[in-house]
């Protein structure tokens, strides 16, 4: 019984795949190029979106603040699209929580420092989609805030938390096909290393920022 879930869950995780990888395509040759790389604040375009930006706390795997402030940003469009994978979410009673979305190139390469390999930190000389604003890193949270089971905690780099990993529990896997059929659904991408990670389409069209979230925000 074990081996015939394990089985279908690893058929719907590549439809899933495919299925972003199909919307990606048609929706990047009718997208317009123009007026894509700016930054708006993703708890404007959604206040229905919950946060828990680890590197404005020590709770994340460097244990040091590495943001100043707690804003979340993203380029309008990948928050648009974020926006949308939200209400999709809802009548499921589901809410997206956010862990972080725009890095600043600076905080790129205080991570690249700590861990420098490219399966898990992007190389600050190549830029990350962070970098672009382009890439955000979330879980599912129920109708208390309570966080759902995942395969993995967040920033987790074992192999446990790589997208088709089996060595995870069942509740671990639902929750996770959840979030996966969402995200793409809406186009965005995942990331084969980090469960949590996904991106936008397009975002090679957009330019590594270096810009201090704080000062976009107006905080002293």
């Amino acid at each position: 019984m074990i081996r015939s879930h394990l089985f279908f869950y690893c058929i719907f995780l590549s439809i899933s795949l495919l299925n972003g990888c199909s919307s990606t395509s048609n929706r990047m040759s009718s997208s317009n190029p123009s007026n894509i790389h700016d930054l708006v604040l993703l708890r404007e375009v959604d206040p229905a979106i919950a946060f828990d930006v680890r590197y404005a706390t020590t709770n994340n795997f460097t244990g040091r603040v590495l943001y100043d402030c707690g804003e979340v940003y993203l380029s309008r469009r990948a928050a648009e699209r974020l926006k949308r994978v939200s209400e999709r979410l809802r009548p499921l009673g589901l809410r997206l929580k956010v862990y972080d979305g725009y890095r600043p190139l600076s905080v790129q390469k205080k991570l690249w420092a700590i861990v420098p390999d490219e399966n898990y930190v992007a190389n600050p000389a190549k830029g990350s989609r962070h970098n672009r604003g382009c890439s955000v890193d979330l879980t599912l949270i129920d109708e208390r805030g309570e966080e759902l089971e995942m395969p993995t905690p967040y920033d987790d780099f074992s192999e446990r938390a790589h997208i088709d990993s089996l060595d995870v529990s069942r509740e671990a896997m639902a929750n996770h096909f959840i979030l996966m059929k969402a995200m793409t659904a809406e186009g965005y991408i995942p990331l084969r290393t980090e469960w949590w990670h996904f991106d936008a389409p397009g975002w090679e069209q957009h330019p590594i920022l270096d810009v201090d979230p704080c000062e976009l925000s107006g905080v002293e």
